[in-house]
Parts: structure tokens; C-alpha cells; sequence
């Protein structure tokens, strides 16, 4: 597996990473057992940067992780985040930067990880309500003490992504990026380059939709959430089939997978992008993996890009693009 640079940070991480927040809510059914030998093949064939977040599974998914981390931590660049507040049943309960949470949060997940030192700690969603500066110096602190190596932020607009680097360096900014969400290369992605940043790219395959397998609605589980993203819905999710059909089609003539060509094309926009799809099963990740291996000339990526079409519907709901690039 190549490896790619977090920055200026002294990051160097796999190409290709993990997502880890499916192994526990939100796309269906999950399966502990089948999870663990994933994370375990994950680092047998060297996708070592692994995702997680408090949030996911509200707090279940970091202690997931702490069963394969408690033997195998030196082999594993760890990304987890904060911010996202929810209640003990899981209710969301909103956004907290304030620096007095940073160092609650950011010690529940040390201890549910069982690390002393997170790789790359993000702030998950900006809170309007806290001064960037105050969020970011909290998190500093922690850079100081050890507890955490780099920083980075998520779905952070370029002003505020500007105020964080005038009081601590940052490592990474995660977004969504892929075929169907490319807003970033307006504004964001040439900031993030000016100021050497690297973009780490969330949903790279459109959260499945990129990979051909979703025809209709009905294949997404009763209790998966993108049945409620705009994209999947009845009104949209006919429309945004063309944009799928297409990487499939150019997927045959380069003779991959609809998958691995998206992959391949978010690694061609340049070495400062780390994309990170999610998976729970082991064949997938293998798939993913390989997409590591498969060039794209700049005449190849380009011609993608033009031929895909962007797609019909907002990437989340009204209250959840609320939250994003801000």
C-alpha cells in the first residue's frame, strides 16, 4: 500500500483508509465478529488508517476498535473525533466546541479506544456558537500533554479553517469529496493547499451509491439511514442512476470496478488526498485496497469528471447541511 502525508504534521498514512462508523449504526444490521476480521485484514494488507468518531454508535465503535487496538496499536494510524453530542439513548443533542468539553470528550475516548495517544483528533462539526480559536487552543493543549499527535477539523468553511491555523498547524480537514460531491474543489481544496492541509475524503463511493449496487430504494435496509438522504429518494435516486451508470461504463473499459475507478479518480486529484471508505466486510476491503494500484492519466480523470453529471439532490437532509461547511 502507498502511503500519503497528513500535511505537515510528519502523518504518513496509508492511501487508502478505513471507515469505520458502519461497523456499528446507521447502514443496517451490523456484525461484531465480522467487523474484527476486517480490522484485522485491514492491516495485513496495510489500510492502517483507520476513522472513527464518539458518535458512532455513541461510543461502541471506538471500543470495537480498542479489541483489535489493544494488540496491534503500533500498526494503526488512529483518527477519531469529537462534537457531536448525543444522549445515552442516542439522541442527538447537538454541537459542543467548548474547550472544557474538548478535554472531556477527548478522554472518554482514550479510554474507550485503551490508547494513550490519538494520531489525528478532529473536531467533528464546528460550533457556531464557540469561537474557533477557543476550540482549537483546548485542543493544542492536548497536542502539548501528549494526548493527541495532530489535529484536524471537519466540514469547517475556509475562513474558519484560516482563524484554526493562526493558533495551532492543522493536519487535515475531512470532508466529503468524490464523483458526486466535488463543491470542495471551488474554495476549500485550494486553501487546504495553500496552507498545507491535506483533504481527507469521506463517502468517496457516494455512500454505495458510486459502486452500481442500489437500483432502487428498496434495496437499502428498513433501518438504514440514507433511505432520509435526499440523493436516495424516490425523487432523486432514478436521476442520479445516469451518474452511476456512467462510472460503471468506464469502469468496464479500464477494467475495474465502479468502485475502485471512483477511488482511483479521487487519488488522481493529487497526493493530498486520502479517501476512506467505509466497509464492514472483507471482500470489500480487499477491493477497496486494490484501487491503490489502478492509474489514472490526467486525460482519464479529466474525462470522468466531465462525463459524470452532478447529482440530483442535497448530500443530507435541511438540519444536517446546517452543520456542514461552517
Amino acid at each position: 500500500m502507498q502511503t500519503r502525508n497528513l500535511g505537515n504534521s510528519g502523518l504518513s498514512v496509508s492511501a487508502i483508509g478505513l471507515g469505520c462508523m458502519g461497523m456499528s449504526e446507521f447502514y443496517g444490521a451490523t456484525n461484531e465478529t465480522e467487523s474484527i476480521d476486517t480490522l484485522e485484514r485491514s492491516i495485513e494488507i496495510g489500510v492502517t488508517f483507520w476513522d472513527t468518531a464518539d458518535m458512532y454508535g455513541n461510543g461502541e465503535n471506538e471500543k470495537l476498535l480498542a479489541k483489535v487496538l489493544k494488540t496491534r496499536r503500533n500498526a494503526v494510524t488512529l483518527a477519531t473525533k469529537f462534537g457531536n453530542v448525543r444522549g445515552p439513548d442516542g439522541s442527538f443533542l447537538g454541537i459542543n466546541g467548548r474547550p472544557e468539553y474538548v478535554r472531556q470528550a477527548a478522554d472518554a475516548s482514550l479510554r474507550r479506544l485503551g490508547v494513550e495517544q490519538i494520531d489525528l483528533y478532529y473536531q467533528h462539526r464546528v460550533d457556531p456558537n464557540v469561537p474557533i480559536e477557543e476550540t482549537v487552543g483546548a485542543m493544542a493543549e492536548l497536542v502539548r500533554e501528549g494526548k493527541v499527535k495532530a489535529l484536524g477539523l471537519s466540514e469547517a468553511s475556509v475562513s474558519t479553517i484560516r482563524r484554526a491555523v493562526s493558533v495551532h498547524p492543522i493536519a487535515a480537514l475531512q470532508t466529503e469529496y468524490s464523483l458526486w460531491t466535488r463543491d470542495v474543489e471551488n474554495e476549500i481544496l485550494p486553501t487546504l493547499r495553500e496552507l498545507g492541509i491535506a483533504l481527507v475524503a469521506y463517502s468517496p463511493l457516494g455512500r454505495g451509491f458510486l459502486t452500481g449496487r442500489f437500483r432502487g430504494v428498496n434495496d437499502l435496509a428498513a433501518d438504514d439511514w440514507r433511505r432520509y438522504n435526499p440523493r436516495f429518494q424516490a425523487e432523486n435516486f432514478d436521476a442520479n442512476l445516469v451518474l452511476a451508470d456512467r462510472i460503471t461504463e468506464a469502469a468496464e473499459a479500464k477494467g475495474c470496478t465502479p468502485a475502485q475507478l471512483a477511488l482511483a479518480w479521487l487519488l488522481a486529484q493529487g497526493p493530498d488526498i486520502v479517501p476512506i471508505p467505509g466497509t464492514r466486510k472483507i471482500s470489500r476491503l480487499e477491493e477497496n485496497a486494490a484501487a491503490a494500484g489502478i492509474e489514472l492519466t490526467k486525460d482519464e480523470a479529466k474525462a470522468l469528471s466531465e462525463r459524470v453529471p452532478q447529482p440530483s439532490g442535497e448530500r443530507y437532509p435541511a438540519a444536517s447541511m446546517a452543520a456542514v461547511n461552517r
